[in-house]
């Protein structure tokens, strides 16, 4: 009788042993995964920010002050009455 009491509270002692186990390295799981998926959200709304920049710049491509804008800053291209200037003191 006192036999199987011991056994009962050894396998008791067991199981809880294991449940504690268990919750304690689900519960490190958990803050691991939290921890990415904050990462993750951080990384996502730095994407949503850099995609809506290039919309931005998709409807501004296409406007005539952008096109006038990039030749006169890339192409060096002027409008055809218009005088340039050229700083020579440097």
């Amino acid at each position: 009788m006192k036999k199987n009491k011991l056994i009962k509270k050894i396998i008791l002692f067991g199981i809880f042993s294991y449940v504690c186990f268990i919750f304690i390295s689900q519960e490190s799981d958990l803050v691991i995964y939290r921890r990415q998926r904050k990462e993750y959200e951080t990384q996502i709304q730095e994407e949503l920010n850099i995609k809506e920049e290039l919309a931005l710049k998709k409807e501004n491509i296409s406007s005539d002050e952008y096109i006038e804008q990039l030749a006169r800053e890339q192409l060096n291209l002027y409008m055809p009455n218009e005088k340039v200037f050229i700083d020579i003191s440097k």
